[in-house]
C-alpha cells in the first residue's frame, strides 16, 4: 500500500492551523507536501514482505566455496538504520548487529541490510523491530539460532520530556541456539567491540 501523498499534504495543512500557524505564508507554503514526500521515504515499508530478499540462498556444501563453510557465527555489524516511533511520530536512528549461525543455507550478507530496512521503514518501537528481524531471519534461513542487537537514539527522549540527548536505546532479540545468554555472549562483546 503507497503512501496517500494528497491526503498526508491535506492533513499537514490542517495540522499547521491546528498548531496557529499560517500554512499559506511562504517558508510554510511547500511543507505539507515536504512533509509528505518524506512520509512516502519514511514508510516505504508497509505492507512489504521483509522475507524477499532473503529467499536468495546459497547452499554451504555445494554452493561456490564449499571449502569455506562456517564453523561459526556469520555476523553483519553496523547496520545503519532510521524509523519512526509509533507513539509519538518522532525518529529514532542507530545501527542493527545481526548474527545467525547457518545451517545449509547462507544467504548473501547484502540481504540483511535489506530486511532491516523494510521493517524500519514503518511506525515502529525498537523492541518490535529487533523482534521481527529476529523472526524474519529465523523462519526464512536454515539457521540454528539468530542474534539481533539493536542500539538506536530516541527523539522523544532527546527533545521532549526530560530531554536526554546522550541516552541511547540497547534491546536484544535472540531465536535458537543464541537464546541462552551464555551462548551469545561471545557474539555480544564481539558486537560492541570496535575493530574486530
Amino acid at each position: 500500500m503507497a503512501v496517500d501523498r494528497d491526503r498526508v499534504s491535506a492533513l499537514v495543512r490542517e495540522l499547521l492551523v491546528a498548531i496557529g500557524e499560517d500554512p499559506d505564508r511562504p517558508g510554510l507554503r511547500q511543507t505539507p507536501q515536504r512533509v509528505a514526500d518524506a512520509y512516502t521515504e519514511f514508510f516505504a515499508g508497509v505492507g512489504q514482505d521483509a522475507a524477499v530478499p532473503l529467499q536468495r540462498t546459497i547452499s554451504v556444501s555445494h554452493g561456490p566455496a564449499p571449502d569455506t563453510t562456517p564453523s561459526g557465527a556469520v555476523m553483519l555489524r553496523g547496520i545503519r538504520f532510521r524509523s519512526v516511533c509509533e507513539h509519538h511520530l518522532l525518529p529514532f536512528a542507530g545501527h542493527a548487529h545481526i548474527a545467525y549461525l547457518p545451517g545449509e543455507q547462507v544467504v548473501g550478507l547484502g540481504a540483511l541490510p535489506k530486511v532491516v530496512d523494510i521493517l524500519a521503514t514503518r511506525p515502529q518501537v525498537q523492541e518490535r523491530l529487533g523482534e521481527q528481524i529476529a523472526d524474519t531471519i529465523a523462519a526464512a534461513l536454515d539457521c540454528r539460532g539468530v542474534l539481533v542487537v539493536l542500539d538506536a537514539v530516541h527523539e522523544c527522549v532527546t527533545m521532549r520530556g526530560g530531554t536526554q540527548p546522550d541516552a541511547s536505546t540497547v534491546t536484544i532479540a535472540a531465536r535458537g541456539a543464541l537464546a541462552e545468554p551464555a551462548a551469545r555472549a561471545e557474539l555480544v562483546a564481539l558486537m560492541g567491540r570496535e575493530g574486530a
